[in-house]
């Protein structure tokens, strides 16, 4: 069964087709990575794709450990690289990371407005609480989440008000009477909470009258609670069908207990893509792409999310179910923790494939290793049982990835009435509103 609704499709502009040793490949482009040419390149290809948004995700914080191999999450300022290539592109929607941790909101509120006047109306906000980056803002340790929530929430609520508090009709631009904006229309928030004391208004009228998406990353049992009272869209970890589809329906169910319609809520759960000609060409791609994968790094996440010690575990043996102890008071990552358990309590796989999974060596992402027909099977059989509502694209491996997902994948997609064949509207709302 084909699903009547298309599907909503964003394109990460996160780099990860160098991540692992794919970098050091000659074709990568790694010279041109702090440069806004190589992402307005990917950002030019998806938006010839007709895709929804190319997105920027974001972290405050250099892992130095990880930076002899790799990035260690070094990179531009989201928000200025969309400003970029906003100028160069006219239809596909730029979203933006901003934390409500470390951020002020009359700041967030001002950047991405800025963004959504330079792009027309193209701006979205990628509303992150962060994981780590709390000693560069003057932070002993990481609020809980639950603090973290609680002032995203609130956070959100200003940026909004804000948003509005100077609204498109107050600009009047009339030449002949000499009236630039009617004052009167705009207001103070006023806003005092627990968190912030926010007076107004914004310094910056709102760009027209179609709001900007707002789209939440974290399916934690607070995450999902916020996302369904805010959120037009959902950016999470499935790595199986299963928890995309309990993922999905808890979320439309919170939301319309929360007065808002099911649909009002988009599943877009990130899809890593190794993709090439052959499926025995994309495992060769995968498993050269990660071949230096410490093995105690690994080791070392499984403990961290589990509490379970594997180091002197045969590669052989099983972990079971009952071999998991309790779950650790304190974890960087709830939802990750939890996809982590919940796969060993499920699989039950020997050391050395659970050293091997998504939920391991990566973000916990969707993970399709083949072929483009390969790509397109799976996303039918996710969308027909209704696990999601579109995805993120993480291409891996080589640039390649990126131009099969773009030049084969998506318009295969839009042969099955999957995916649009063109953009109807001009702005990221529109597209991501439209059935």
């Amino acid at each position: 069964m084909t699903p009547s609704k298309k599907l909503h499709i964003g394109m990460s502009l996160a780099p990860t087709w160098l991540s692992g040793d794919a970098w050091r490949r000659a074709d990568s482009g790694v010279e041109g990575l702090y440069g806004s040419d190589f992402y307005l390149d990917v950002a030019l290809r998806a938006e010839q794709a007709k895709l929804d948004f190319a997105f920027l995700p974001d972290s405050l914080f250099l892992n130095t450990g990880l930076l002899a191999s790799g990035t260690g999450f070094a990179s531009l300022d989201p928000t200025l690289l969309l400003a970029s290539i906003a100028r160069e592109t006219s239809r596909i929607g730029l979203l933006s990371t901003a934390s409500t941790t470390f951020f002020p909101p009359y700041i967030v509120a001002r950047q991405i407005q800025s963004l959504n006047w330079l792009s027309n109306g193209r701006a979205g906000w990628n509303i992150v609480t962060a994981l780590d980056g709390n000693a560069n803002f003057g932070l002993s340790e990481m609020p809980s989440p639950e603090e973290r929530y609680a002032r995203a929430a609130e956070f959100t609520e200003v940026v909004r008000l804000l948003w509005e508090s100077f609204p498109y009709e107050a600009l009047k631009l009339d030449r002949e009477s000499g009236l630039f904006a009617d004052a009167d229309l705009v207001k103070p928030v006023d806003h005092e909470g627990s968190f912030f004391n926010v007076k107004g208004p914004l310094n910056l009228p709102r760009f027209g009258k179609t709001r900007i998406p707002l789209v939440q990353a974290g399916a934690s049992g607070a995450g999902r609670d916020f996302a369904s009272s805010v959120a037009d869209a959902i950016f999470a970890s499935t790595p199986d069908k299963a928890a995309a589809v309990d993922l999905r329906a808890d979320l439309r169910k919170r939301a319309e207990q929360r007065g808002r319609k099911g649909d009002d809520i988009r599943v877009l759960p990130g899809l890593s893509l190794y993709l090439a000609p052959t499926r025995a060409e994309a495992e060769e791609l995968f498993a050269e792409t990660n071949a230096r994968v410490s093995r105690d790094r690994c080791l070392a996440t499984v403990l961290e999310m589990t509490g379970l010690d594997l180091c002197d575990w045969p590669a052989k043996r099983q972990v079971k179910a009952t071999d998991l102890p309790p779950p650790p008071e304190t974890v960087r990552s709830r939802t990750h923790s939890q996809l982590l358990r919940r796969m060993i309590e499920r699989d039950e796989p020997a050391v050395e494939d659970l050293l091997r999974r998504p939920e391991v060596i990566g973000s916990a992402h969707w993970l399709v290793v083949g072929t483009p027909s390969d790509a397109v099977a799976q996303i039918k059989d996710w969308a027909a049982a209704g696990a999601i509502d579109g995805f993120v694209a993480f291409p891996g491996g080589s640039l390649d990835a990126v131009r099969l997902l773009l030049e084969q994948v998506v318009p295969a997609l839009g042969d099955l009435g999957l995916f649009r064949k063109d953009y109807s509207g001009s702005t990221f709302f529109e597209h991501l509103t439209q059935e």
